[in-house]
């Protein structure tokens, strides 16, 4: 755990030497990073929820041949 505080405080003080509009770019890559994860997130969910939604449309006859693929 210290060396986490240890490794945030010296970033934190890198970001304080960098000019406002070098900061403004740290602040929206940090948002990227922050929103990154909730994306895949929310990607996986919708993902799992409409597999009962196709569950017909891949489990045919016609299309058994690509379950051999």
């Amino acid at each position: 755990m210290q060396a986490q505080h240890e490794n945030t405080q010296e970033l934190f003080n890198k970001i304080q030497q960098l000019p406002p509009e070098k900061v403004a770019v740290v602040d929206d890559f940090v948002e990227f990073l922050r929103h990154r994860g909730e994306e895949d997130t929310l990607v996986r969910a919708a993902s799992k929820l409409s597999e009962k939604s196709f569950q017909q449309a891949w489990d045919n006859p016609e299309d058994a041949e690509y379950d051999n693929l």
